[in-house]
């Protein structure tokens, strides 16, 4: 959601989504977009984007005039009138909310992230992993994502080798998490095993 149209913060919002459109239909995600605004102030705001920032804005937008879904929704905060704050919802193929973020309607939302929060839940849901802190360039382990522990002396043998039961910083395997780089955000070569304390891990 958005507080209004025809405001500053939302226009720059709508230019930055619609910059990232194509990144969003590659993951097969799509957009949509809601006000407590008529249906016509919805068309006249994204010609008027067309005709002067020369973006035009693909993917719909609700018209909530009365309101009914925000309020349903969550989207409008106590102290902030009558206006949606900046909500985001990412909801998945299955119908299942994942993520929800909500914005001051002062701040304007970083597309970026949520594009990365989009990308982190697929891949986390494709391969059974966690999404390290600023993934896929976290300052720790790059593009690596986080395995689960082993649980079994089978599985931690496979992964570490029969005699490695240090790590490569010399601490104790029962104490580190596996994290393996995501093949398909490596930029080439086979998959690598880092790890990584489990307190700085987090969850």
């Amino acid at each position: 959601s958005h507080p209004a149209d025809y405001t500053p913060v939302c226009t720059t919002e709508f230019v930055a989504f619609q910059k990232r459109f194509s990144e969003f239909k590659a993951l097969n995600c799509e957009l949509i977009g809601l006000s407590i605004d008529q249906v016509f102030s919805h068309i006249k705001w994204t010609e008027w984007i067309k005709e002067n920032l020369d973006v035009e804005i693909e993917f719909p937008i609700i018209a909530d005039d009365m309101g009914r879904v925000a309020a349903k929704l969550g989207m409008v905060h106590p102290g902030k009138g009558t206006n949606t704050v900046r909500a985001v919802f990412i909801v998945d193929d299955k119908g299942k909310l994942r993520i929800m973020f909500y914005y001051p309607q002062e701040l304007g939302r970083n597309m970026d992230e949520i594009l990365r929060a989009v990308k982190g839940m697929q891949t986390s849901d494709a391969n059974g992993v966690a999404i390290p802190a600023g993934w896929p360039s976290n300052e720790l382990v790059g593009d690596s994502v986080i395995v689960p522990p082993a649980n079994n002396v089978k599985t931690a043998k496979e992964r570490t080798g029969a005699t490695d039961w240090l790590t490569h910083e010399g601490l104790p395997l029962f104490l580190c998490l596996p994290i393996r780089r995501h093949p398909a955000a490596a930029t080439g070569g086979a998959d690598e095993v880092v790890t990584l304390p489990e307190d700085a891990c987090g969850t």
